[in-house]
């Protein structure tokens, strides 16, 4: 006989129904953060946080070594930036490279040998020389070896539309001015820059510029051509003078010749040589003084080195 299973027992009793939950108060205000251990480790610096401390470092008179190197009667500026930061900045080389310079004497300002590592100077107006030639201190400067292409004139605008010189540059936001002139068929290198100076000097006769053209001309050359360039060609305002010339290629009746001459008379290349005989029909400038056209494509840009910017004002006595 089966027996029947027993509910289980009841202890509690049934469960008193909850009331409704008490209302919270307001949260209480947080207190100040804990101060940071200054002592505890940190994430890495960013490239910005980076710079600003090399900057502070820089600037900061008290910067261990200021005054390193050998003394000088150089003055320093009030507020002044350090030589080696004014050089690195002009793209002699890094800060450290310059600090070499200028403790082996390689470098001076306003004519003096400076070997302190800490002198402050304005490049805004005193000179300074690496190695005898003056470097672009000033801030802002640009200067641009350009290969202008045929069919485009030397100019920065045209009301006639035409393409120019400043079609080719970009949205550059210095002010440039074109050194000298290229006819409107001649292609080859020009100089842009917004130093005033270096462009007068560079653009003026009496400093005596050396330019070197490459020149496609009809006709036999005879052996005498040379010759009589450099001795001078009869032109209708003035006689032309050839500083070197030489013949590169001949074939039948045409030849490539190369010409160097520091005038800068309006069609001064083709006239004097259709005057001896030898019409021009391509004409390419190579070089302007030190600086060379070398692979620059048409239409394209790039800007001079340090180097060849001591150089121009080596040129011109600056």
């Amino acid at each position: 006989m089966r027996t029947p299973e027993r509910e289980p027992r009841n202890t509690k009793g049934p469960a008193a129904p909850r009331g409704p939950a008490a209302p919270r108060g307001p949260a209480a205000p947080k207190g100040p953060a804990a101060p940071r251990n200054p002592n505890a480790p940190r994430g890495p610096r960013t490239p910005r946080e980076i710079k600003a401390l090399i900057d502070a470092l820089d600037d900061d008179d008290e910067f261990d070594g200021d005054d390193e190197g050998e003394r000088d009667s150089l003055i320093d500026v009030p507020g002044g930036a350090r030589l080696q930061k004014v050089m690195a900045e002009a793209g002699v080389g890094s800060r450290r490279y310059c600090e070499e310079l200028i403790g082996a004497g390689r470098v001076e300002v306003d004519g003096e040998t400076v070997r302190r590592f800490g002198a402050r100077v304005d490049p805004d107006y005193q000179v300074i020389r690496v190695d005898g030639k003056r470097i672009p201190a000033k801030p802002g400067l640009a200067y641009l070896a350009f290969n202008k292409p045929p069919k485009v004139l030397t100019a920065m605008s045209d009301p006639r539309g035409r393409k120019t010189v400043a079609d080719y540059l970009g949205d550059r936001s210095e002010r440039l001015f074109h050194i000298g002139r290229l006819d409107y068929d001649t292609e080859g290198l020009m100089l842009l820059t917004n130093d005033g100076e270096l462009a007068h000097r560079l653009a003026h006769p009496s400093f005596e510029v050396a330019k070197t053209y490459l020149a496609d001309v009809s006709g036999q050359v005879q052996r005498d051509l040379g010759r009589r360039l450099m001795a001078g060609i009869e032109l209708d305002d003035g006689v032309a003078t050839a500083d070197t010339f030489r013949v590169i290629d001949r074939s039948g009746q045409r030849a490539l010749v190369e010409i160097t001459l520091h005038e800068g008379r309006k069609h001064v290349v083709r006239r004097m040589l259709a005057a001896a005989g030898h019409p021009v029909t391509r004409l390419v400038r190579t070089d302007v003084g030190p600086i060379k056209l070398g692979n620059l494509k048409p239409g394209t840009s790039r800007s001079l080195s340090t180097r060849e910017i001591g150089e121009l004002y080596a040129a011109v006595g600056l």
